[in-house]
């Protein structure tokens, strides 16, 4: 098959309908929206959920739960994640961002304590376990909160 020889299958493109061209195209005159009423003006209808008066679905259906607007998510690694670099590293939420350790930041990054380390890091981070901490410095790197 050549790029020249490429079709469309039969039935995946449909011609546009072309709406009040005249009584003669068969969608004239009124155009599909009938004589008078809201939906037959310019503007007309009616908004999204509207139920004509009746008190809407969405205000019936009870609402349930609580959503605190103070909540802070963080993205969490273990210190195990953390041998892949080298010793005397700088490691960054930015650097893990990078590397792919982390799809997203959140509100903060988080590091807990599950796992061994073996390697001597500075690590940055805006929370940190106790257990992760305890790692860090044993191994004998550093702990930074941002």
């Amino acid at each position: 098959m050549k790029l020249h020889e490429l079709q469309y299958t039969d039935g995946s493109r449909q011609k546009h309908y072309r709406k009040g061209r005249g009584l003669g195209s068969g969608n004239g005159k009124t155009a599909g929206t009938g004589h008078k009423g809201q939906n037959s003006r310019s503007g007309g209808g009616v908004r999204l959920g509207f139920e004509g008066g009746q008190m809407p679905l969405w205000r019936r259906l009870p609402k349930r739960g609580f959503k605190n607007v103070n909540h802070v998510t963080y993205a969490t690694i273990n210190v195990s994640e953390l041998n892949r670099y080298e010793n005397g590293t700088v490691v960054t939420p930015a650097l893990l961002k990078e590397d792919g350790l982390l799809k997203k930041e959140y509100d903060g990054l988080k590091v807990l304590g599950n796992g061994k380390l073996e390697k001597s890091l500075t690590v940055s981070a805006h929370k940190f376990s106790d257990s992760a901490k305890e790692a860090i410095e044993k191994a004998g790197g550093k702990v930074e909160v941002l």
